[in-house]
């Protein structure tokens, strides 16, 4: 069945899409409205969000056949490049954004198998990441800086023309991974702690490792509470990151925070 697009300025676009996790009928009928309403539009690709169901799918016409992408992630990306798109959702605005021209990425396909593949080629890269950019609550103005966004928006209004500069892409490197290198030697020492008991060591030397658990693990808790701190800051800025979402940042900071509650415990029981 064609469903109706969703066009700029309608903000229910505006949500995490949640994951498949069946692929029977639900999903088929899904799947049915997306293909159906990228042919009475003829569009190239077509996110599940667009016609208003909140779930990571996402078709993608090539060769005459249309490719379902169930739960799409970008695993490698590289060769940045500007790309002026222009998406059913702004109604074919041209925007200019910053892309990578080569992607290596997984996804599930219309069985629910994994499957991965290497884009290439930069139209169809560009594509893919517009795609999957609305899958996370991302469209084409959040890859904009704050002035070149506010210019757009104007001329979205028709008050403007549109921005002839980008932005910077998602950082190679982030200063939040500092946080997590230290905070992951001090885990490290407090394992080797552990096993120190085995060697019959003299209780001094065990007495002093206790203390550097003791003093370790209320630093790994600082350390966690600066690298989120750090990366909210982060995931506000490069809101097209996927590397830098909310949900990610939580699952970093929880599995050490985790590893060290562990780790004290066990210290204290060993140790104490």
């Amino acid at each position: 069945m064609v469903k109706p697009l969703k066009y700029y300025p309608d903000t229910s676009i505006n949500i995490n899409a949640g994951p498949i996790r069946g692929f029977k009928e639900e999903y088929q009928s899904m799947l049915t409205d997306i293909i159906d309403t990228m042919k009475a539009h003829n569009l190239q690709g077509l996110s599940a969000i667009q016609i208003g169901y909140p779930y990571q799918l996402m078709v993608i016409k090539e060769d005459n056949s249309y490719i379902p992408y169930a739960n799409p992630r970008i695993i490698t990306q590289s060769d940045p490049f500007d790309s002026t798109e222009a998406s059913s959702y702004f109604k074919d605005h041209p925007i200019t954004v910053k892309r990578y021209a080569k992607l290596s990425i997984v996804y599930e396909d219309e069985q629910g198998a994994m499957q991965h593949k290497t884009i290439d080629n930069p139209d169809q890269a560009a594509l893919f990441q517009r795609k999957v950019d609305y899958l996370f609550n991302t469209t084409l103005l959040d890859r904009l800086l704050p002035p070149q966004r506010e210019q757009a928006t104007k001329a979205l209004a028709g008050k403007g023309e549109m921005p002839t500069t980008t932005q910077a892409l998602c950082p190679p490197s982030s200063k939040k991974e500092y946080f997590v290198s230290v905070a992951d030697k001090l885990l490290f020492f407090m394992l080797i702690s552990l096993v120190l008991p085995l060697f019959n060591l003299n209780p001094s030397i065990l007495e002093a490792w206790y203390t550097y658990d003791k003093i370790a693990l209320p630093l790994v808790l600082l350390l966690m509470g600066g690298f989120f701190w750090y990366a909210n800051r982060e995931a506000k800025k490069y809101k097209q990151c996927t590397s830098c979402q909310i949900g990610n940042n939580i699952g970093v900071m929880l599995k050490r925070i985790g590893v060290g509650i562990i780790l004290g415990v066990g210290s204290y029981f060993i140790l104490g």
